[in-house]
């Protein structure tokens, strides 16, 4: 029994292919099949099921992967050891950001990040919460950047910053007769909204307490997952939307002029480092956060969570 063999079984079990989980590998698919089919051998059990489409583990199976993965993890811990006591930083880092995070934040973080720790490889995918965990639980990502609490006991979460969310409104709408605004001032029928699946959407509509007025609804129905669209549907059709302070930074003084703030305690969201709950990297892990936390604004920080009012996705 290999590491090897045991990185390819959970490969073929994380993407239930033997194609897919040999390009993941970057190997043929014979020399895949060949090196499980060594270890099935050696154990005196199958362990995936062939005759199906996806692949699926074996009752057997199930219990041999976990403990692969749980191999696999020690292993990469020795590494890390290793690591810590030379003081470098190198290997591969894959990093799921949520896509009303990842414009704002990672222009500033990724370049300096880059030339403190070069012998490292950095892997970022924008996706959505369930998608970022989801994958951290099969060990395709090893952290996530995302808006917490996530109340799920197999990740762990490391709380960075408390962002706070304000009103853009188009010229002329009665949102901007009050300097400051209160959830009861939100009307959900002007409101530009995120599609479903993306938590800020849920936490926006938290924020709303779905007062409606006596207007007439849209006409239509607008998806998106780009918070910078919700933007320009502002600038272009009226209305207003709610955005995370961060995506503020490169607008212009007029449009500063149509954002409004929420009075004390504002609304905000905890945004954080996810893991899974026995993670390893935890030295490149660490790296990331530190170097998140130098380009996030000082009055965002942690140690500042009673002056906002959080928002939770559910």
């Amino acid at each position: 029994m290999t590491l090897v063999q045991l990185e390819y079984v959970v490969a073929v079990d994380t993407y239930r292919s033997f194609v897919i989980a040999a390009e993941k590998c970057f190997v043929t698919q014979p020399t895949l099949s060949m090196q499980i089919q060594k270890l099935e051998e050696t154990l005196g059990v199958k362990l995936f099921d062939r005759s199906r489409q996806p692949v699926t583990p074996t009752e057997i199976g199930v219990r041999v992967i976990e403990h692969a993965r749980k191999t696999l993890a020690a292993s990469l811990e020795i590494k890390e050891i290793v690591s810590g006591h030379t003081g470098e930083i190198k290997g591969d880092l894959k990093l799921g950001v949520i896509p009303t995070i990842a414009p704002y934040l990672l222009p500033k973080v990724i370049p300096a990040f880059m030339e403190k720790y070069p012998k490292l490889q950095l892997q970022v995918w924008e996706l959505t919460t369930d998608q970022i965990v989801a994958q951290l639980k099969t060990g395709q990502l090893d952290c996530g950047l995302l808006s917490t609490p996530l109340e799920d006991h197999n990740i762990a979460e490391m709380p960075l910053f408390y962002e706070n969310f304000v009103a853009y409104a188009a010229e002329g709408n009665a949102l901007l007769k009050s300097k400051t605004l209160s959830a009861a001032d939100i009307d959900v029928n002007e409101l530009w909204l995120l599609n479903e699946g993306h938590c800020m959407r849920n936490q926006v509509m938290n924020i709303c307490q779905q007062k409606r007025s006596g207007h007439q609804a849209r006409n239509f129905e607008y998806n998106t997952g780009s918070v910078e669209t919700l933007k320009r549907m502002v600038d272009v059709n009226n209305g207003f939307t709610i955005l995370p302070a961060l995506s503020l930074e490169d607008f212009t003084p007029a449009q500063l002029e149509r954002v409004r703030y929420f009075k004390s305690p504002e609304p905000a969201r905890e945004i954080s480092v996810v893991t899974h709950r026995s993670y390893v990297k935890r030295n490149a892990i660490e790296a990331l956060k530190n170097q998140v936390l130098e380009v996030v604004p000082k009055k965002m920080r942690n140690n500042n969570k009673k002056a906002v009012m959080e928002i939770y996705s559910a």
